[in-house]
């Protein structure tokens, strides 16, 4: 499995309707396109000046899938987060290859 990790630095005075419309249409909008499983989005625990930062974390089944959404969607998705927050909000990516999950039993 791959996680495609989107990390975004958006300044605070966007913030909250950022993350407002970041669960509301955004991650639907990518999660509708069938190419993932589920989505994560976190804080990430760190002073930023002048913004806060997020990860949000796509599962995918794997690079076949994600290199189709990449090619297919991703596109016109960025170009949407792009207008709405331009500089307001930069994001960059990475690709994860997940080599090993282990739960807790219990």
């Amino acid at each position: 499995m791959i996680i495609y990790n989107v990390t975004v630095s958006i300044e605070y005075e966007v913030q909250d309707e950022w993350l407002e419309w970041m669960k509301s249409v955004h991650i639907p909008e990518v999660l509708a396109t069938g190419k993932f499983m589920e989505c994560r989005m976190s804080k990430i625990m760190a002073e930023e000046e002048g913004g806060a930062a997020y990860s949000i974390q796509y599962l995918c089944q794997n690079m076949e899938t994600l290199e189709s959404y990449q090619k297919e969607n991703a596109p016109e998705l960025q170009r949407k987060h792009q207008e709405k927050y331009g500089s307001k909000a930069l994001a960059f990516r990475t690709i994860l290859d997940i080599v090993h999950i282990e739960r807790k039993n219990g």
